[in-house]
């Protein structure tokens, strides 16, 4: 029996690349261990790959992060790409803010669940049990990132006093012990003190049914952001 050995391409597709594949340069394959973007400790860490990691990257890269139980990856959204959260071991709650209902919706997953989170979702991640580890895979080369902790630590007090109705220095009082940057919180050091909420048993609410993602009915322009590990 004879094979056709065609490669049938879908017509809708098609394939453009800059990378020089013959190039001495290029590379397939990379240690991701070696690639730390953030640590907190030596139980909470996030290493990264991406096309300034391995440069025969296209839309494709990769968070691979690791947490112990209650810690959180800060909220934060991602200005050029979806992200695809998948549990190798552990467990998580991935939380977003839904645009279009206005609602925070929360997602535990276990190893072998993903949840996904759309382009420019306001979104974070609680471990809720020890030895966790989630893989955050993206569909762009490198992922941008717009983090809340800088959010809170750089917009002007008198900004946020004026359009919010705030007592400004309160609001700098408030705001002071923010770490900028975060990424894993509570940042090392934190001693603040628990309130009743904090003391009762973290309970996210599960969703009441799969939603699709749908997409922003119009494109949002996000301001120039660096990406992941060039923040400044």
């Amino acid at each position: 029996m004879m094979m056709n050995s065609s490669i049938y391409m879908r017509k809708d597709v098609s394939i453009s690349s800059n990378i020089d594949y013959s190039s001495p340069s290029a590379a397939f394959t990379f240690d991701v261990n070696k690639s730390t973007l953030f640590k907190k400790d030596s139980r909470n860490y996030i290493n990264i790959l991406g096309v300034e990691q391995l440069n025969t990257l296209e839309n494709t890269s990769l968070l691979d992060i690791f947490l112990s139980k209650d810690n959180v990856i800060e909220p934060h959204y991602h200005q050029n790409a979806a992200e695809l959260v998948y549990c190798i071991a552990g467990a998580a709650t991935v939380s977003l803010l839904n645009p279009f209902t206005k609602k925070i919706q929360n997602y535990p997953i276990k190893p072998g669940q993903v949840a996904n989170v759309p382009q420019g979702w306001w979104h974070y991640e609680v471990a809720t049990e020890d030895d966790t580890h989630l893989l955050a895979i993206f569909d762009a080369p490198t992922p941008e990132v717009i983090l809340g902790s800088d959010i809170l630590k750089f917009t002007p007090a008198n900004i946020m006093a004026h359009t919010y109705c705030l007592d400004e220095e309160q609001w700098k009082k408030t705001i002071a012990p923010i770490v900028p940057t975060t990424y894993i919180g509570p940042a090392k050091g934190c001693n603040r003190v628990q309130s009743a909420t904090d003391q009762a048993p973290y309970k996210p609410t599960m969703p009441q049914q799969y939603m699709k993602p749908c997409p922003y009915p119009y494109p949002y322009r996000y301001p120039p952001m660096y990406p992941y590990g060039t923040y400044y």
